[in-house]
């Protein structure tokens, strides 16, 4: 991905600096060919050249680009869980994933990490983004997902003799799962998707308290892709299924959902970020009656997300990680809505906004292995950087809206808000 040229000043504003620390007034930032080379009060910034661009803040927020930490590309108004693999044809899907990694882009996420994609269009997509073939958020694909037979992702029954192929490689035993990442090694993926639990949109058989793997076949998965440089993240509700994710070796959890003591204890023991997911349920249980969602799996949602709330604010409270992103791309919880998870976990959770921002940009970078260059404004980082229209930490509910972007910026460059327009 291309960077900018020259020298860019970012002034008349606060700057929120994504690491949690409280909002430099009247702050600048300095870009010098993408990278940054000043952050701090404007009364501190050095001598710049007399021809720098400069960028009005207009008392308005300085901030890192946020990440979407669960980037469902190929997800486009999905109503039932067919709709994932056999609603449109691959050729109008990855169509469809162009114009929500611009949307995406649109909404101030600079950079991404897949939870999984129909084919491995998020590979190619990524490819895409990073010649500038097309805009998006830098991404980290993830292709096909892997799950056990009869799990919840294997939901086309045997008569149709269709499979799953095209969304989830479908896995019995250790072998079988071995062989499941190797075939997404060849595709050129950077994390491994998994579904070791149920969950509540599948209350027969396989709801959110189910296991949809064995132990054997999540270590298969760990041993395979750490093998091959890959991580590795799951859908992880069931209390059990976390456990067992935790104990094979697993980079990230999906969700997070049931926790007691001794799962917060090797969640924090090894480290491991939790995207929780969460405003994906509240939107399940305010829309889905108008969606046709039957009772039960509403009361699952309900039940989902009162112990994914909690979950989520234990581990914060007790030092752990947690990333922001979600299951953007059903009906009730469109794409182009993502900034919606910030303010839940705000006004919901609990989180202060600048909690909510470090979660959203810092800990991001971080599930992506790229802190060293991303989600944070520092000296040295590449300038991905988010100027807002408001105060952030005021009202998170700003980042809602797209029309108060004045820029959207990679590497320097002005990519979507105001500024692009002009």
């Amino acid at each position: 991905m291309q960077t900018a040229t020259g020298v860019t000043v970012i002034e008349h504003g606060q700057l929120v600096d994504g690491t949690g620390s409280t909002a430099i007034r009247d702050a600048a930032l300095v870009i010098e060919n993408g990278l940054i080379t000043f952050v701090g009060p404007a009364a501190a910034m050095p001598v710049v050249p007399p021809n720098a661009t400069r960028i009005d803040a207009h008392g308005g927020t300085i901030m890192p680009g946020l990440i979407e930490a669960h980037f469902h590309a190929t997800y486009f108004d999905v109503e039932a869980l067919e709709d994932l693999d056999i609603k449109y044809p691959v050729e109008y899907v990855t169509l469809l994933a162009g114009c929500n990694a611009k949307l995406a882009l649109e909404c101030g996420y600079t950079s991404a990490r897949s939870g999984g994609s129909l084919f491995n269009v998020d590979v190619w997509l990524k490819k895409a983004i990073e010649t500038d073939m097309i805009p998006g958020p830098r991404l980290a694909a993830s292709g096909r997902e892997i799950c056990g037979v009869g799990g919840l992702m294997d939901w086309n029954p045997d008569y149709r003799k269709i499979g799953m192929d095209g969304l989830v490689l479908l896995v019995n035993g250790a072998d079988e799962a071995r062989a499941a990442v190797r075939k997404l090694v060849k595709d050129g993926i950077e994390w491994v998707k998994t579904y070791p639990t149920g969950d509540a949109a599948s209350p027969d058989v396989n709801d959110h308290h189910t296991l949809c793997m064995t132990f054997e076949e999540m270590h298969a998965v760990v041993a395979t892709a750490h093998n091959h440089g890959l991580k590795v993240t799951g859908h992880c509700r069931a209390m059990e299924g976390i456990k067992n994710a935790l104990r094979a070796g697993y980079d990230t959890l999906e969700h997070g959902t049931f926790i007691d003591d001794e799962a917060l204890e090797m969640i924090l023991a090894r480290d491991v970020p939790v995207i929780p997911a969460l405003y994906f349920e509240l939107a399940s249980i305010e829309r889905g009656p108008e969606f046709g969602l039957s009772q039960r799996v509403i009361d699952g949602h309900q039940e989902t997300l009162d112990g994914g709330t909690e979950s989520a604010r234990r581990i914060l409270k007790a030092g752990g990680r947690i990333g922001l992103g979600g299951d953007y791309g059903f009906g009730w919880n469109p794409h182009g809505q993502y900034a919606r998870e910030l303010t839940f976990f705000h006004k919901h959770v609990g989180f202060t906004p600048l909690e909510v921002l470090k979660c959203a940009t810092q800990t991001g970078a971080e599930i992506l292995g790229r802190a060293h260059e991303l989600g944070t404004l520092a000296i040295g980082k590449l300038a991905d950087v988010l100027v807002v229209d408001g105060d952030v930490v005021a009202d998170i509910a700003i980042l809602e809206d797209r029309s108060r972007f004045i820029a959207v910026m990679q590497g320097g460059i002005v990519k979507a808000g105001r500024l692009a327009r002009a």
